[in-house]
This record gives C-alpha cells, structure tokens and sequence, in this order.
C-alpha cells in the first residue's frame, strides 16, 4: 500500500487568468484529480505569475484566483488528500527564482518557443515588461521549491518543464557536484540538491476550441468552461463548424471534422466508432447527431462538477476557499523553506535559516 513516506512528489498548477475550460481538464486537471491518491500532490495558484501581463488588475487577479479554486474543487481536487498552494505567500519561490537567473542565458529563455507564442498571441510586441521573460524563470522556481518528481502539464507547457529540467541539472552540477554525465534519474541519489522533473500531459495535448481552429483559449472567446451550464454547452457545441458541408445522406471524412475529436474525447469508444463508419458511408448520420452525443457526454461529466461548485458560492463560499489556501499554503512554506535551506547550503550562504508562518 502507498504510504505519504514512499509517495512521489507532484507539481502543477495554473496562472489566474480565468475560468477553467475543458482544454485544461483534459490537459492536465484531470490527471491530477487522478494522481491525488497515489501521490504527494501540491497545486500552485501562480498569481504572482498574472501580474507580468495584467500589472494594473489586480481586482480582477484576486477574484481570478479564487475562480480557480473554485474550479478545481468542483473538478474533485480535495484539499485533505492534495496541497492548494498560493505562489506570492511561498517567499522561497520569489529567492530561489533570483538564484535559478544566474544559471540560464537570457537568450535561451527567449528561445522558449511558447513564451514566443504567447508574446504573439497577446499581441505584446516589445511592449512586454521585463517580468514577462523573468516569469519562464520563476516557473522554474515554482516547480523546483518541491522537488517534484512529476508536472502534469499541457502539452503547450512541456517547453517550459524542459527549461526547469535544465535549470535543475545547473544547479546540481555547479553546486552539488553531480557529474554532468550523470542520467537523470540518478541526479538525487548522487548528492543534487533538485531532482530532475518529468513532464506528464494529459490524454488530449491540444483541444481544439469550439472555433474548429485553434487551440481552446478564453481568450478566443472558444472555450466550453467546466463551470458552463447545460444550456451553454449546447450552444457552443452546437455552433461548431464541421470542416466540410454534406448532407446525412452524403460520405464525410470525420478526421477533419472537429466535432469528432470531442466525440473521441468525451464520449464512448464504441459509440465513436459506430458513428465514424456511418460518417463515412453517408449511412443517414447529420453533424447534428454527432453533437448531440457530444453535448450529453461533455454535461455528464460537467454535472458533478456543477454540484460540487455549489457549496463554495457566495460570500461564505468565498470563506472556505480562503481558508482552505491558507491552510493549504502553510504546509506547502514547510516543504518550501527546507528545500531553499538545501539550496542555500549548497550555494555556501548557510548562514541561518528561518521559519515562517502565516500572517
């Protein structure tokens, strides 16, 4: 039986930009309700990380964050069996994001193909604050400050976990001696203050959004939310376009029809594949059917979800999230301190250590 002694670490979390949508459940919010039992799990409310494009709302930040943990109760995240951890109250992370700076090149961050990405999707240009970059670092430095062994993540974020695997080996050889020929999984049994994180994505890296297009974004106004009520995801399932005109009675190809990549996603394989062969013999099947068992398979996993979510509404619901990141975030500043502690020994600045609580 897995005990908390012989449990691996796991580290993830999401930047308060918003309600959740299926992108992330399937990306990587489901796997974590799934790893909770059999892992040491800890979720980061990267706040701190939303005010590098979003400096001036910070309103709108807080009730982002709360949204989240909204989020992730209703998905099944449970705050006795998983760590809720709020990035700015961890102090470590902000020190060790200054340490971790000093050892990668400020072009190879820039390399970083998804920051490139999200510079362009923001329409940032050059107008993007210097903590834009700096936050790759503090990425690091999030997932780092607990020594994961695992990050479930988007298959968009794996460039990121590959600089934090980085940032690791540095670390470890400069300071802790490991040899830079040494395998991954050896670096901690050799001396390495860090572990080498492995990323971990979801069963769908990339969910189209409802646009048929492009990946599922708030942003793109594209998103099915977890928190979206049955009559909403009608409506958006329903608007999708199929990627080709035909008739029920006419062949469809349904490897370019988005619509049944959610059907593969949420529905039943045996109903899938029944529906694909019927799709390409024409055998009197609209894009309307297919959407309609989508709808009902996306609400039926929804519907949990919606019920969950009630007990955490209004102001008193406000209060239980508030005190479930409190109490999470001081068990989260344990595993923090002794890890900068390990790292600052290393560094040869062992020169105290403090304890923190919250205030």
């Amino acid at each position: 039986m897995t005990t908390e002694e012989t449990k691996h670490r796991v580290l993830t979390g999401d930047t308060p930009t918003g309600r959740l949508h299926l992108g992330h459940w399937v990306g990587s919010v489901e796997k974590r309700v799934q790893m909770q039992g059999d892992y040491d799990c800890y979720f980061l409310l990267a706040n701190m990380h939303a005010f590098t494009t979003r400096a001036t709302e910070p309103e709108e930040i807080r009730a982002d964050t709360i949204e989240i943990v909204k989020d992730w109760l209703a998905a099944g995240i449970d705050p006795e069996r998983s760590t809720i951890v709020l990035q700015t109250e961890v102090p470590a992370i902000a020190e060790l994001s200054w340490y971790f700076a000093m050892l990668i090149p400020f072009n190879r961050i820039m390399r970083n193909p998804t920051l490139k990405t999200e510079i362009e999707t923001k329409g940032l240009g050059d107008t993007y604050p210097f903590g834009f970059p700096m936050y790759a670092v503090g990425q690091c430095a999030d997932i780092l400050a607990f020594r994961p062994k695992y990050v479930p993540v988007g298959v968009d974020q794996v460039a990121h976990i590959e600089v934090c695997r980085e940032v690791a080996r540095k670390f470890d050889q400069v300071y802790s001696g490991v040899d830079p020929q040494a395998e991954d999984a050896d670096y901690a049994s050799l001396g390495g203050t860090f572990p080498i994180p492995e990323a971990l994505v979801g069963r769908v890296g990339r969910l189209v959004g409802t646009d048929g297009d492009n990946k599922m974004s708030k942003s793109l106004n594209n998103a099915v939310f977890l928190s979206d009520t049955p009559k909403q995801v009608k409506k958006k399932i329903n608007s999708m376009y199929p990627g080709q005109s035909r008739e029920p009675d006419q062949p469809g190809d349904p490897d370019i029809n988005p619509v049944f990549m959610y059907a593969e996603t949420f529905c039943d394989a045996g109903l899938v594949e029944e529906m694909k062969d019927r799709y390409r013999k024409g055998d009197n099947i609209g894009d309307g059917h297919v959407k309609a068992a989508v709808i009902e398979s996306v609400n039926e996993l929804l519907e949990p979800m919606r019920e969950r979510r009630t007990a955490f509404d209004g102001p008193e619901g406000e209060k239980k999230i508030i005190e479930i990141i409190r109490d999470g975030t001081a068990r989260a500043n344990v595993v923090a301190e002794e890890t900068l502690h390990m790292a600052k020994d290393a560094m040869k600045l062992d020169f105290g250590k403090r304890s923190l609580g919250w205030t």
